[in-house]
């Protein structure tokens, strides 16, 4: 009996194996295709991560997690975040993080710190650092049609160039895999992006070319401070916070379009972000938006969005609760290689032990999520 026990769990485990093959970007070998999506926590009091935030993270790569992306961490702005309890990514904070490094290479795991600026997404009237600066904006919107001051100065531009510059050296240094940069989600590099939140008329607006050119600077700026064969993955979306049904690109040719620039400047991997990973992106083709990245660019591409589970973030935001999914079809996208890893976020978040019960077949073990979850670093 137990050998046919033994037999269904190997035949139950094999359905997965293309998530559980080795993956190099760069000099950096993976052992599987499973990463951990950037989820913001705030549970770092102070901004600084503590020993409870490294056994968070430690519990996931010892689960056979490939690659760990960190929540969004704030480089060194004054206005880089939206909450005091999110963690920064300088000064007494990397002390924490170093910690966290420590802790998941000890059980064999990888990991890359997002690396990110709030821009006008962050609220002077809330929980932040430095209530009486203004927020950081190309043109002073948090959202279409709505102005609350001015433009950033070449001069505010040139310091968060810096600031993601500064915490790639940083993050190399203390001894993390790779970084990962931040442009999705409506926040500053994505306002940047996007033509409703930047009506600048310099070199940083006025064509979707001169609206790219902050992301790039970023990039070629974080090449730079790491060198060549460090990892760099640029996390993405069309969809902004401000407007779910907001594009970047409508039209294969416009994604080729704002994607090479980025390519170009030293993006070695992209995390495309989407609600729901399934979609088609553009009409006639069955691609996800990492599909058709990965086509475009040729560079290794990430999928994401309720990977492994029936609901969608957004709506679990206001209290939907979402069971456990299958994933065959996700697996048969990396098998036939539309894509080359895959992004666990809230089914990740709610079971450390996810990718290894996937990988152990025992797929009746995983647990569902509820917004309860979001309370506690489990």
């Amino acid at each position: 009996m137990a050998d046919v026990l033994a037999a269904d769990m190997s035949t139950k485990a094999g359905v997965h194996d293309a998530l559980f093959r080795p993956y190099t970007i760069r000099d950096l070998t993976l052992r599987n295709r499973i990463v951990m999506a950037p989820m913001t926590r705030s549970k770092s009091p102070g901004s600084v991560p503590g020993p409870d935030v490294a056994a968070y993270y430690r519990r996931r790569a010892e689960n056979e997690v490939g690659l760990i992306v960190t929540e969004g961490t704030t480089v060194d702005h004054p206005v880089s975040s939206m909450d005091v309890d999110i963690p920064n990514f300088y000064g007494d904070a990397l002390a924490g993080w170093r910690r966290v490094v420590e802790e998941v290479h000890a059980v064999g795991g990888a990991i890359a710190p997002q690396l990110w600026h709030v821009g006008s997404a962050r609220r002077a009237d809330g929980k932040v650092h430095n209530p009486d600066v203004p927020s950081a904006s190309p043109s002073g919107y948090s959202r279409p049609g709505k102005r609350f001051g001015d433009p950033m100065t070449d001069d505010d531009i040139r310091s968060v160039v810096r600031g993601f510059a500064d915490g790639a050296r940083n993050a190399r240094e203390i001894g993390f895999d790779a970084i990962e940069i931040h442009g999705a989600h409506g926040y500053l590099i994505d306002q940047f992006f996007w033509e409703a939140l930047n009506e600048r008329d310099d070199a940083y607006g006025g064509s979707a070319a001169a609206r790219g050119r902050f992301a790039v600077d970023i990039v070629e700026a974080v090449r730079k401070e790491v060198g060549d064969d460090y990892p760099i993955i640029f996390r993405f979306s069309q969809w902004k916070q401000q407007d779910y049904d907001a594009k970047l690109a409508r039209t294969p040719e416009e994604l080729g379009a704002f994607l090479a620039p980025l390519s170009a400047a030293g993006v070695d991997a992209f995390h495309c972000s989407q609600r729901r990973f399934w979609e088609p992106e553009f009409e006639g083709s069955d691609l996800n938006l990492a599909g058709w990245t990965k086509k475009l660019t040729g560079k290794p591409s990430i999928t994401v969005g309720s990977v492994g589970l029936t609901g969608e973030f957004i709506s679990a935001f206001a209290g939907e609760s979402s069971e456990a999914a299958p994933i065959d079809d996700l697996v048969a996208r990396v098998e036939r290689g539309e894509f080359d890893l895959v992004a666990v976020g809230r089914a990740l978040l709610v079971d450390a032990a996810w990718a290894r019960k996937i990988h152990e077949g025992r797929t009746d073990e995983l647990a569902p999520f509820t917004r309860e979850a979001l309370a506690t670093l489990s």
